[in-house]
């Protein structure tokens, strides 16, 4: 299993739009609205890395509205080890 976390960066006024696309994808676990630099946090869980990947190039990336996305991997979480 991998997972990434994936900061988005979304045109004015689109933010919701986007949100709703976003939420739809089966692989997203978890999404946050943000305010600051990036508008949206959402965390993947997939197969493997290049899986999370081709979530974020294919189907978030796609979503009209995307600026820009900045995707950070992790093998597991520490928590409670």
């Amino acid at each position: 299993m991998a997972t990434g976390f994936v900061l988005i960066s979304v045109s004015p006024m689109k933010e919701r739009e986007v949100f709703d696309r976003i939420s739809s994808i089966d692989e997203v676990k978890e999404i946050y609205p943000l305010f600051g630099e990036y508008d949206i946090l959402a965390k993947i869980e997939a197969n493997d890395f290049d899986e999370v990947g081709s979530v974020v190039i294919k189907k978030i990336r796609a979503i009209p509205g995307v600026i820009d996305t900045k995707t950070l991997l992790t093998s597991e979480s520490l928590k409670g080890k």
